[in-house]
C-alpha cells in the first residue's frame, strides 16, 4: 500500500519532470529562434555588402549595368529585345560572396545571380530548386525574410533589401543562406539536457523524499498515539499538539476534541447501563417476591391478591421505564417522527393547567395561571403536552404542602415562553449542569419507592421534545427557594402575528385554583 510519503515523492517527481521537459522545449525553441535571428542578420549583412559594392561602383562613375540587344523573330515579325545585366567587373566582385545573392530590377527580373544560385540551375534542373528559390526571391518584400525555402536537403533563409539609388537600375537585393537544423549546437544542447536533467531530477526527487518523510513524521507519531488510545481504556490520554498553528496542529487539536467527546460518550454509556440495570433490578426483585408470595399463600386468603396487585404496579413501573428508554433511543437515532401542525397553544396550556390543579389539590398546593398570551406554534400537540405535563408534575412533586406552583405563557422576542415556577426544594448550583442527564436525580437520598420516586428520565425527554421543536428548555433554581423551568418555542410564521394581535386585544384574567395552604 502506497504511503503518503511515496505519493508525495511521485507527485513531485512527475511535476519536476514535466517542468524540466517544458523548460527544455522552451529553451530549445528560444535557442533555435536566436540562431535563426543570427543567421538572418548575417544574411542581411551579405545583402548590404552587395548593395555597398553597387553604390561604390556608382560613386566611382563606373557603370553597374550594361544593356544588350537581341533580334527576335523572322521577316516582318522581327523586333529587337533589350535587356540589362550587371557589368562583368561588378559581377566579378559580387561572385566573391559565398551566399545565395540575386539582384533584381523594378519589374522583378534577375540582373545578377551568384555562383551558388547558378550552381542550383546547372546541377539538377528537374529538381525545381532553382525555380523555387527564384519564385520566393521575386515575391519577397524588401525588409522581410522567409524561412524555410526547401533547396535540396537543406532549408534556405532569404532576406530582401531595397536599393534606393536609381542609377544602378537595381531595386532589390535578395540574399540567402542554408540553415543546418542539425548543427553542432543542437547536438550539444540535446547532450547537455540528457546528461544534466537526470542528475537534477534524481537529486531533487531524493531531497523531496527526505523532506516528505520529515513532513509526515508527526503523522506517524499521531497514528501510534491514536492506536494506543483507541483501545477504549485509555481515552483519558491526549495527543501532544505543537503550537505551530499548521494543519497538523489543527488535526491534533481536532482529534483531541473528538477523543474527549468519545470519553464523555463512553462514560455516559457506562453510567447509563449501570443506572438502567439498577432501575430494573429493584422492580424485578419485588415482582419475583410478590409472585412467590402469591404462589405460597392459601387460596382463601387475600394475601395473594395483594401480592398480584403489587406485581402489577411493578410491571407498570417497568413498562413506563422501558417506554421512556425507547423514546430516548428513537430520539437519539432520529427515527422519532413528530406530527407537526400549526395550532394555538393557549387551549393546550389551559388543559395542562386543569390537570395541574387536580394534582395540586391532592398535594395541598396552590396552582395559578396568571398570564396567558395567545400564540400559534408549529409542532406535535401530544409531545408538547407531554413536555408541559412533565414540568408541571415535577414542580408539584418537589413542592411541599402549602406551597405554590405558577404557570405562565408569554411572548418574548419573537418566541413564546411557557414557564413553570414553584416554591419547592430547589436545586443546588452544583447539580444544575446535570439535571438533564438520564437517570440523574438531585434528591439522591430518597428511596425509589417513596412518594417522589422516579426514573430520572423525565427532564431528558422534556429537553429532547423542546429541541425537536426548535426550542430550548432552561432552568433557574436555588436550593430551598424553588425552581423555574422555561420552555421557549418559535412562533409559527404569519399566523402567529395575527394570534399576537388578538392577544393584545384581550385582557386575560388571572386564574388561581388550589387547596388552601395547610398550617
Amino acid at each position: 500500500m502506497a504511503t503518503i510519503r511515496a505519493k508525495l515523492t511521485v507527485a513531485y517527481a512527475g511535476a519536476l519532470l514535466g517542468s524540466v521537459a517544458f523548460y527544455s522545449v522552451a529553451l530549445f525553441g528560444e535557442r533555435r529562434a536566436i540562431a535563426r535571428r543570427e543567421i538572418g542578420r548575417e544574411v542581411a549583412v551579405q545583402a548590404d555588402l552587395a548593395l555597398r559594392v553597387l553604390r561604390f561602383a556608382a560613386t566611382a562613375n563606373e557603370p553597374v549595368t550594361t544593356s544588350t540587344s537581341q533580334v527576335i523573330g523572322a521577316g516582318t515579325q522581327q523586333f529587337v529585345q533589350t535587356s540589362a545585366q550587371i557589368t562583368p567587373r561588378v559581377a566579378a566582385i559580387l561572385d566573391g560572396l559565398p551566399d545565395y545573392v540575386v539582384l533584381m530590377d523594378s519589374v522583378g527580373k534577375a540582373l545578377y545571380v551568384s555562383p551558388s544560385v547558378r550552381l542550383l540551375q546547372s546541377r539538377d534542373p528537374s529538381s525545381g530548386d532553382y525555380d523555387r528559390l527564384m519564385r520566393e526571391a521575386v515575391s519577397l518584400t524588401p525588409g522581410k525574410q522567409v524561412f524555410p525555402v526547401p533547396v535540396g536537403n537543406s532549408s534556405v533563409l532569404l532576406v530582401a533589401l531595397a536599393e534606393t539609388d536609381p542609377s544602378t537600375r537595381v531595386t532589390r537585393v535578395v540574399a540567402g543562406r542554408e540553415v543546418d537544423l542539425t548543427a553542432d549546437w543542437v547536438r550539444e544542447f540535446l547532450a547537455t539536457i540528457l546528461v544534466v536533467a537526470p542528475l537534477i531530477i534524481g537529486a531533487s526527487v531524493g531531497a523531496a523524499y527526505l523532506i516528505a518523510g520529515r513532513a509526515v513524521e508527526p503523522v506517524g507519531r499521531m497514528i501510534n498515539e491514536v492506536e494506543a488510545i483507541s483501545d477504549g481504556r485509555s481515552l483519558h490520554r491526549r495527543l501532544p499538539v505543537e503550537t505551530t498553528g499548521d494543519e497538523l496542529a489543527r488535526l491534533g487539536a481536532t482529534l483531541n476534541a473528538m477523543i474527549a467527546r468519545l470519553e464523555t460518550s463512553f462514560a455516559a454509556l457506562r453510567r447509563f447501563t449501570a443506572d438502567a440495570s439498577h432501575e430494573l433490578k429493584t422492580p424485578l426483585a419485588v415482582l419475583r417476591a410478590d409472585v412467590e408470595r402469591a404462589m405460597h399463600s392459601s387460596p382463601t386468603s387475600t394475601e395473594h391478591l395483594v401480592a398480584l396487585e403489587e406485581a402489577l404496579q411493578e410491571t407498570t413501573r417497568m413498562a413506563d421505564l422501558v417506554d421512556s428508554l425507547l423514546t430516548l433511543a428513537r430520539a437519539d437515532e432520529g427515527r422519532f417522527d413528530l406530527h407537526r401542525e400549526a395550532f394555538p397553544l393557549e387551549p393546550l396550556v389551559h388543559d395542562v393547567f386543569e390537570t395541574a390543579v387536580i394534582l395540586g389539590e391532592h398535594s395541598g398546593l396552590r396552582v395559578s395561571l396568571p398570564t396567558v398570551e395567545g400564540a400559534v406554534v408549529l409542532g406535535d400537540r401530544l409531545r408538547l403536552r407531554q413536555l408541559f405535563l412533565n414540568l408541571v408534575t415535577n414542580a408539584i412533586k418537589y413542592t411541599s404542602r402549602g406551597g405554590s406552583v405558577e404557570v405562565t405563557l408569554r411572548h418574548r422576542d419573537g418566541e413564546v415562553q411557557f414557564a413553570v415556577r414553584d416554591t419547592g426544594i430547589g436545586i443546588a448550583a452544583a447539580d444544575l449542569p446535570y439535571i438533564f442527564e438520564r437517570f440523574w436525580r438531585a434528591d439522591r437520598a430518597r428511596s425509589r419507592l417513596s412518594e417522589r420516586g422516579g426514573f430520572g428520565l423525565g427532564l431528558a425527554i422534556s429537553q429532547w421534545i423542546a429541541q425537536a421543536h426548535g426550542g430550548t428548555l432552561t432552568v433557574q433554581s436555588r436550593l430551598h427557594r424553588g425552581s423555574t423551568f422555561t420552555v421557549s418555542l418559535p412562533i409559527a410564521g404569519d399566523v402567529a402575528v395575527e394570534a399576537r394581535g388578538d392577544a393584545k386585544n384581550q385582557q386575560p384574567a388571572p386564574t388561581e385554583i388550589g387547596a388552601p395552604a395547610e398550617p
